[in-house]
């Protein structure tokens, strides 16, 4: 009988096995990260408001609609955090690491952020998230650096099918002009009262809009590729030029905008064809004035936030065999009392030594510890009875093989090393 409870609508949970490969791609992750020189942080689930509010924009849909907001005991507003930068860029902030040595400060955490949707394959209200950032720089080199440690994660795990779409959304000089004639452009169509309310607000939202009605009307519409300032065309240029130097492709998209009002310049997303309407797994951009939105100094930024979630859904559609590490490799099985107490100190040495090791619990006999054996999915047995440990010895079996022979029990950890190194 299972519990009368159950976890919360739209809340994603993962158990074993599925588990063992959610927790495999993060460790993946964070060598990618490691190998770049990024540092990680643990940080807040939940925040003040208004951090909030001023850096992702009270016009989003994610702070006007889907924040998970209440009020603490001591009638503070706090948020569950709907997304990463603005939590890591406070963090750094009060912590005054742009403060300790050269920057960018380049880091990197992971965890569930929150958003009250509609929650459906790929959508969920708790959700994880792999987010990366390097603060206080605005060199191309930079932007062209984190793209490549998110594609040089996706190309770890094996996943070949992810298209990085990429455009530039200008600056504080050039979008004014720009803003001015996409609203022009806006105002001639036929919308609805929030959408066009959502004009004067930000209009860039509205090419994020993804109604057909609405999309079906934005033929035509202006496009800030083509009233890039001078400086921004020059940066855009460049990204491209080192991610084409780096052999990673890329599809210049000039009406992706993201769903956040922080991004400048550089803009990407990374899409997975075969997840249908939820195909973005990820993405990020530059957000240069978002330090002096949350009151900090000038400090220019750019990351990312890729989907856990998304990505082994991605793996499952692609079939791709990227494999979690065993939970067990080597199973101990004991016959008698006396048995079983080497056998639990011996499962503590093969641990100790690097090896994944399990064991029979429960006194159980002989066939019932082997079909544990076989359900750990370990390579090896090694099994212990009385006249084994007379004969200062242990059965070691090849699980897969079915060959069994005696290896002295002084030899058992070393043995078992090299034979797993094959």
């Amino acid at each position: 009988m299972s519990s009368s409870f159950q976890a919360p609508k739209g809340v994603k949970e993962y158990v074993p096995p599925r588990a063992d490969l959610f927790s495999a791609i993060r460790q993946a992750f964070a060598e990618q990260a490691r190998l770049a020189g990024y540092g990680y942080l643990e940080l807040a689930v939940f925040e003040d408001t208004n951090l909030f509010k001023r850096g992702v924009g009270e016009s989003t849909d994610v702070v006007s609609k889907e924040m998970y907001t209440f009020e603490d005991r001591g009638g503070r507003s706090l948020t569950l955090r709907p997304e990463f930068t603005a939590t890591v860029l406070r963090a750094v902030l009060e912590n005054g690491l742009h403060k300790q040595g050269a920057l960018p400060v380049k880091v990197w955490t992971t965890g569930p952020a929150f958003r009250a949707e509609r929650p459906q394959q790929g959508r969920y209200r708790q959700f994880y998230q792999l987010d990366l950032e390097a603060i206080g720089s605005e060199d191309p080199q930079v932007d062209a650096e984190t793209i490549a440690i998110a594609a040089n994660w996706y190309r770890s795990l094996g996943l070949t099918q992810v298209r990085l779409l990429l455009n530039s959304l200008g600056c504080a000089e050039c979008r004014p002009a720009y803003r001015a004639r996409l609203q022009e452009f806006l105002r001639g169509l036929d919308l609805d009262e929030a959408t066009r309310a959502r004009i004067e607000i930000n209009p860039l939202r509205v090419l994020d809009d993804k109604r057909p009605d609405v999309v079906a009307q934005l033929d035509g519409a202006p496009l800030m590729a083509d009233h890039l300032c001078g400086d921004c065309k020059a940066h855009h240029d460049r990204v491209r030029e080192l991610l084409a130097d780096l052999g990673i492709a890329w599809e210049d998209t000039p009406r992706l905008v993201r769903g956040l009002d922080y991004y400048t310049r550089t803009t990407y997303e990374f899409d997975h064809p075969l997840l249908g309407s939820q195909s973005g797994i990820g993405g990020g951009g530059r957000y240069d004035g978002l330090s002096e939105d949350i009151g900090g100094p000038r400090l220019p930024g750019i990351g990312f936030g890729l989907g856990l979630d998304r990505t082994i859904l991605a793996l499952e559609a692609e079939g791709a065999e990227f494999a979690a590490p065993p939970r067990c490799e080597v199973f101990g099985v004991a016959l008698g009392e006396t048995a079983e107490r080497k056998v639990f100190a011996l499962v503590n040495e093969l641990r100790r030594a690097g090896i994944a090791a399990d064991m029979a619990y429960e006194g159980k006999k002989l066939k019932g510890a082997m079909k544990d054996a076989d359900r750990s999915g370990a390579r090896y047995a090694v099994i212990l009875g009385e006249r084994d440990i007379a004969a200062g010895s242990a059965q070691v079996k090849d699980l897969e093989g079915g060959d069994q022979a005696a290896v002295p029990l002084p030899e058992i950890v070393t043995t078992l090393k090299e034979r797993l190194s094959r």
